[in-house]
């Protein structure tokens, strides 16, 4: 459907407007809202809602962005799962979408862990071989470095043999290089686990490092046209006229910031892909650090980028007491941990339910990750998000194994009745109960669901929306028999039940959510 088409469709569908006692009344062409909504998913299938409006538009997406050399924890879990919906329904609606994953791969951290490997490498649990075992070297290097800080005065050996190989690093030292895209590529191997288990999928893996050689030419150019003013020895963008603290390029020691680096690797993005749009996709601590980054991009006079920048920010995620999640450790809880806990806790409740169906850890994968993703989802991004176990694992409710679930009947009750979708044998006029009308209605709204969550940034606009279609389903499947002998009727239920399945499944691939065809 092309734009405006939605607008001219819906003036169709209303029959008569009347206004009664202060009230207006809207009545919709019952026959002519299922004949036309149907008959595009009966043409259009699982491509049904999708459009377009995106075409020959390039759309830059960052998302997840973890520090490595260290596992993910669940502070990259919304992250995450926010930009992989946003990646899906931009593609959807038509866009040219580049997703880019900007690890945080340089710096001090990993001239720590190199330091240590070349210490401790002829033991032989050290090795650079695992992420555990490369993260184990960082621990242990800290340590070592506090407590040479307790004991002495005198500058601290292993921060100076630290930066011996942060300098070697910068200076592109063959062995520090070699051992660095070790840790980087083991690094990406592990998050990818994660990334497979959540859909999730990037275009590049751009992090810090690639940007090294591009801050100079920002750093000259910010000079010639006159922005970089001198203060307390640092380098700075003066932004007070704008309500904004200084944007600093150099510090006083004459190093860059992260400042630096994302105005090289926003211009750099304008200059590659010719954005029309790009998407942030960064926790809400940033939200000065992006305003100023966007303002000194325009003033460096990239207007036509710097206004088609976003930054998508979101709340955290919080245990059931409404406190920051944490282990019994008190660090952040590992996300392939918690991920395989969901997975597992799912799988005790199939069996605990006798649910009859031969591959039980392809189900508990399905219904484990789905939970855990719309449970991140379906509150609005802003929003802090509470993680309870007993809800987000509960079949009945706003959750991911409801709206598994209620696809799943859908699939069941055509399997029972041995019937071939037909559109051609379909009566329309035979939809007047108001429980089919209701799903029909939010069917119709699919398409404008779809544009307005990618339009929001706001994937749970959709999340909501199926829901709404699960309950509205559930409803009308409890209060009216499918399966009944007029077989006029009966079809027609049948497509209607079809077609749900439809939206609820599609919907939940936008996402990142499989549905099973059996629980």
């Amino acid at each position: 459907m092309q734009p405006g088409q939605h607008n001219m469709l819906t003036l169709q569908i209303i029959e008569k407007i009347d206004v009664v006692g202060g009230y207006l009344n809207i009545f919709i062409n019952k026959q002519l809202l299922a004949k036309t909504v149907l008959e595009e998913i009966a043409e259009k299938k699982e491509n049904y809602g999708a459009s377009n409006i995106g075409e020959n538009k390039n759309i830059v997406l960052e998302y997840s962005s973890p520090n490595i050399a260290k596992p993910m924890h669940i502070g990259h879990l919304r992250n995450t799962v926010i930009g992989g919906a946003l990646h899906k329904l931009y593609k959807f609606l038509g866009y040219n979408v580049t997703a880019l994953n900007f690890l945080g791969d340089w710096g001090i951290n990993f001239a720590k862990i190199i330091a240590g490997y070349n210490m401790w490498k002829d033991e032989p649990e050290v090795s650079l071989e695992s992420l555990d075992s490369i993260f184990n070297i960082y621990v242990r290097y800290n340590e070592l470095e506090v407590g040479a800080d307790s004991i002495s005065a005198h500058p601290n050996k292993y921060t100076d043999l630290a930066r011996k190989w942060q300098i070697k690093l910068e200076d592109g030292d063959a062995e520090a290089l070699k051992l660095w895209n070790i840790i980087r590529d083991i690094s990406i191997k592990e998050a990818e686990k994660i990334y497979n288990l959540l859909n999730c999928k990037f275009d590049l893996y751009n992090g810090e490092a690639f940007y090294n050689d591009k801050m100079e030419d920002v750093i000259l150019e910010l000079k010639q046209k006159n922005l970089l003013v001198e203060s307390e020895g640092a380098q700075i963008v003066d932004l007070e006229a704008f309500d904004m603290p200084p944007c600093i390029i150099i510090t006083s020691a004459g190093t860059t910031l992260y400042a630096t680096r994302d105005i090289a690797s926003l211009k750099y993005r304008a200059e590659t892909y010719n954005f029309d749009k790009a998407v942030y996709v960064v926790g809400s601590e940033q939200q000065l650090h992006f305003r100023q980054i966007f303002k000194v991009f325009e003033l460096m006079g990239y207007e036509k980028y710097a206004k088609n920048c976003e930054h998508v920010y979101y709340g955290m995620i919080l245990d059931s007491q409404g406190k920051k999640m944490a282990s019994r450790k008190g660090t952040s809880l590992n996300l392939i941990e918690l991920l395989n806990e969901s997975v597992q806790k799912s799988k005790e409740v199939i069996e605990e339910k006798g649910t009859d169906i031969a591959d039980k850890d392809k189900l508990a994968k399905q219904i484990g990750i789905g939970a855990i993703i719309f449970n991140s989802l379906y509150v609005a991004k802003i929003k802090d998000v509470i993680f309870d176990w007993d809800s987000i694992l509960n079949f009945q409710g706003e959750t991911g194994p409801y709206l598994q679930y209620t696809y799943v009947r859908t699939r069941s009750v055509l399997e029972k009745a041995g019937y071939t979708p037909e559109i051609k044998d379909v009566d329309f006029a035979k939809m007047q109960e108001p429980e089919e009308i209701n799903t029909i209605k939010l069917l119709y709204k699919f398409s404008e669901t779809i544009e307005a969550a990618a339009e929001r940034n706001e994937p749970s606009v959709l999340a909501r929306y199926l829901i709404d279609l699960a309950q509205d389903f559930s409803t009308f499947y409890n209060e009216h028999k499918i399966l009944i002998e007029d077989k006029s009727i009966q079809d027609a239920r049948l497509y209607l039940t079809y077609a749900c399945g439809i939206v609820l499944k599609t919907g939940a691939e936008l996402l990142g959510i499989d549905v099973p065809e059996r629980m």
